[in-house]
């Protein structure tokens, strides 16, 4: 689909809401000025044209899509407030109305196309406004369902406990293990098998028991109070339980973990859940453990590349509970290749006989770089995964569960949703501190993002991204960015608004 933009160049807002009628279409992005003129490129094209006129500008956008073409138009002040946003926002809504009558499908987030609906939602409730206001503001400016918008706001209701108690100047650490014993179809994630890494994976550990001394020097310096310590991947428990902890020894050694209120380590794929791991885990300050099917059923497994069974996976839940853990997250995915609405619903039904403190499910999101998009995505159903979705949210909040955090991502199908679902107060403190950006994370790995939250604003701070790069660069790039980052820290400390969404002091 060739997509040109006439005297503007708004073309990522654009993209991202062409994405949600189109998740899997590939578009040709052509950039003219107002007045250029363009030769027809056949077949599906959308021109979104700005022509300023003096104290008038008029905004425009023709489609034709098969045999269908149509269009729509606004005129605004070219005076008017926030010009150039005002501009991409009518441009995008036009955009919206005018695919949605094309294809029939109304996306139940309208043309929300960020990360965080919680996040801008909770900024309307802080601002003042209702509940209803809120819900009759979205679905009139943005064409947000009801249902989206009143699961947002439970979500931030929710959430709000655990925001109020952070304590001040805290931060979270996030432990970095890129490795998983093989590449599931749907994953996108910068990981490598734990085989293809073998000889180099104790260099690797030294150097991340490194640079989690060189975090916590910056923590102690600074008098910071460590929240929460979250180890994710690939899949933590790829590591052998030697290695995990002797990574762990090294968090307890470098922090101090007497203020914290989580530490998660994600046991994601079964196939690496040993009761040797589960106990490093334990022994070493971890309370909180993931164990992910994504479905319980074996064929659709086989199809995405899961090398598990589905009873490898209670058998990792079972041990993960004789063990002692009390806090155990399982996560499920909507929308898989091969899977039915029948058997998510089984799925689904299989994992609340286990009663899980942490249920999150995701809808699948296709991602450019993954195996499955390679693969004729294009046969999956959004349809059906709204669906599944939607029984979800019914089963979880009959059952009991309440949603604590909610995240989305590009291209998810259906322009569905992430929900984290918790029961007897058990949500996860981690992920609504990255997910609701209100406290600083410190990370350490390959592929690892330092983020400091300071007076709302984030600096960003990225570790390389791939683990063998990260071995030859570590003397000259992550120190030096640990060293930027803490300068960043200790700049938010003197201003006194580190963490500025967070001002009471934890009891």
């Amino acid at each position: 689909m060739t997509v040109i933009l006439r005297g503007h160049n708004f073309k990522y807002e654009i993209e991202a809401v062409c994405k949600l009628f189109f998740p899997v279409r590939s578009f040709s992005f052509l950039c003219l000025e107002g007045s250029e003129q363009y030769s027809d490129p056949g077949g599906d094209i959308i021109v979104l044209t700005r022509e300023i006129t003096g104290e008038s500008t008029r905004l425009s956008v023709f489609s034709r899509l098969g045999e269908s073409s149509d269009s729509l138009s606004e005129s605004i002040s070219s005076e008017a407030p926030d010009f150039e946003k005002a501009c991409e926002f009518i441009l995008c809504r036009l955009l919206f109305m005018l695919l949605r009558k094309a294809t029939g499908a109304s996306p139940e987030w309208g043309m929300l196309t960020g990360v965080r609906p919680v996040k801008l939602i909770s900024g309307l409730k802080a601002s003042g406004m209702s509940d209803e206001e809120i819900c009759s503001q979205l679905e009139k400016n943005c064409f947000v369902s009801r249902e989206k918008t009143l699961l947002a706001l439970k979500t931030a209701e929710n959430q709000s406990a655990l925001i109020s108690a952070t304590p001040k100047n805290s931060v979270s650490l996030y432990v970095s293990i890129p490795f998983c014993p093989s590449r599931c179809a749907y994953c996108s994630f910068v990981s490598q098998t734990v085989a293809g890494f073998y000889r180099l994976m104790p260099e690797y550990v030294r150097r991340l028991c490194e640079e989690i001394s060189l975090v916590g020097e910056i923590v102690r310096s600074e008098g910071l109070v460590l929240d929460a310590v979250y180890f994710g991947g690939g899949t933590p428990t790829s590591l052998s339980a030697e290695d995990l902890e002797t990574v762990m020894r090294a968090v307890s050694k470098s922090f101090d973990l007497s203020r914290l209120r989580e530490y998660t380590v994600e046991a994601g794929r079964p196939d690496t859940v040993t009761p040797e791991k589960l106990r490093a885990i334990l022994d070493n300050g971890g309370d909180r453990i993931s164990v992910n099917p994504q479905t319980l059923t074996q064929s659709v497994l086989d199809a995405i590349g899961r090398r598990h069974t589905v009873e490898e996976f209670f058998s990792a839940y079972e041990a993960a509970e004789r063990a002692g853990f009390k806090r155990i997250n399982v996560d499920l995915i909507a929308g898989l290749p091969t899977d039915s609405f029948s058997g998510f619903e089984k799925s689904l039904r299989g994992v609340l006989e286990l009663s899980p403190a942490n249920i999150t499910v995701h809808a699948l999101s296709i991602k450019r770089s993954a195996d499955l998009m390679q693969g004729g995505s294009e046969t999956l159903s959004a349809a059906e995964t709204s669906k599944m979705i939607a029984l979800s949210n019914a089963l979880l909040s009959e059952r009991g569960y309440s949603p604590y955090y909610l995240y989305r991502q590009k291209n998810q199908l259906g322009n569905q949703e992430n929900v984290g679902w918790e029961i007897g107060g058990t949500a996860g403190v981690y992920n609504v501190n990255i997910m609701e950006e209100i406290q600083t994370v410190l990370a350490v790995g390959a592929g690892a993002s330092t983020k400091v939250v300071s007076g709302g604003k984030i600096a960003r701070f990225y570790n390389p991204k791939y683990p063998l790069e990260y071995l030859k660069k570590f003397d000259e790039t992550v120190a030096a960015r640990k060293r930027e980052a803490a300068k960043k820290i200790s700049e938010a400390l003197l201003n006194d608004d580190l963490n500025g969404r967070a001002e009471n002091e934890e009891k």
